[in-house]
């Protein structure tokens, strides 16, 4: 759907972005997750043709931004970061204005309104001036305006700045059922919501990529162990036992939070699946097993890693 080509951007003897590639496919929600000043709004800007690169290319479909950028941005729903709302209109009266704007026809005007409306949920402020609204309702109006052409991809900066939890939960809940429509790029700072949104998540760093894949996916291609949690109720420690298995690298004893019970974490090989031997070791003990599970880096340590 879209083909970012080695994408540069430069302002003076800043790199903002370097030799940017990557392929956004369609149907795809896909997360831009950075650092301050990484080159999200950047990348951004240029996809949706609000500034050109100081080299590269961007392809949709057959159009690229050189040359059929009009084209592009009808193509294109983009919310920036600080949505371009007129405080002293109603709601209404603004989605009428961008309506006019994106050339919609006028008798399709209003079943566009109350469409967009519906979807995220602003009928009942439909005729309040913009400026007496909640930052979550105006956030809602910025997707109103996006969405009012019925785009085929939507590009999303930084979508739940400076909302409360509530109001971040409602606009991912958005987000998700968008996608199920609509190719979606966003970028994000909140880690927790592009695992909880994303197919794909795409980490750069200083204007380059330093992971791409799925959520899931990035901890298992980065981490160079395996973790293992255990929790026994045992009458000794069998922790010796564990340190004797073969690929076993560590084993750290936990405070035991019940009485009787002891908590584990074993490192392996990255490769290695050592349950069984574990499984084996707690019969030959005596121990009951509580818990065992394979532990999964979380995303934000996967980022640190990656971004430090």
């Amino acid at each position: 759907m879209i083909s970012i080509r080695n994408v540069s951007k430069n302002y003076g003897q800043i790199n903002a972005l370097k030799n940017f590639s990557a392929v956004i496919n369609k149907g795809e929600i896909t997360g831009i997750l950075g650092p301050n000043g990484a080159g999200k709004t950047t990348l951004l800007k240029i996809i949706t043709c609000y500034m050109y690169p100081t080299e590269g290319n961007v392809i949709f479909d057959e159009y690229d931004i050189w040359s059929n950028s009009l084209k592009i941005r009808e193509m294109i729903g983009y919310l920036p970061e600080n949505a371009p709302l007129y405080s002293d209109l109603t709601v209404v009266d603004y989605l009428k204005f961008l309506a006019d704007i994106r050339n919609i026809p006028k008798t399709a005007v209003m079943d566009r309104i109350r469409a967009v409306s519906d979807l995220c949920d602003i009928r009942s402020v439909a005729y309040k001036r913009i400026d007496a609204l909640s930052k979550g309702y105006r956030q809602r109006v910025g997707l109103a305006q996006a969405l009012i052409h019925d785009p085929e991809i939507l590009i999303l900066d930084e979508p739940t700045s400076g909302l409360d939890p509530n109001q971040i939960l409602e606009i991912r809940d958005l987000i998700i059922r968008l996608g199920k429509e609509k190719t979606i790029l966003f970028s994000s700072h909140i880690l927790q919501e592009v695992q909880a949104v994303c197919d794909r998540a795409i980490i750069i760093n200083r204007g380059e990529i330093v992971a791409d894949g799925s959520p899931e996916s990035m901890s298992d291609s980065i981490a160079n162990h395996r973790e293992i949690i255990l929790t026994v109720k045992s009458s000794a420690d069998i922790g010796a036992g564990l340190r004797s298995v073969y690929s076993v690298k560590d084993v750290k004893t936990a405070p035991a939070s019940v009485p009787g019970e002891f908590s584990y974490s074993i490192f392996t090989d990255k490769d290695s699946d050592v349950r069984d031997r574990v499984f084996d070791i707690c019969v030959d003990n005596g121990a009951k097993i509580i818990e065992m599970r394979l532990e999964k880096d979380s995303l934000e340590k996967v980022f640190r890693e990656l971004t430090f």
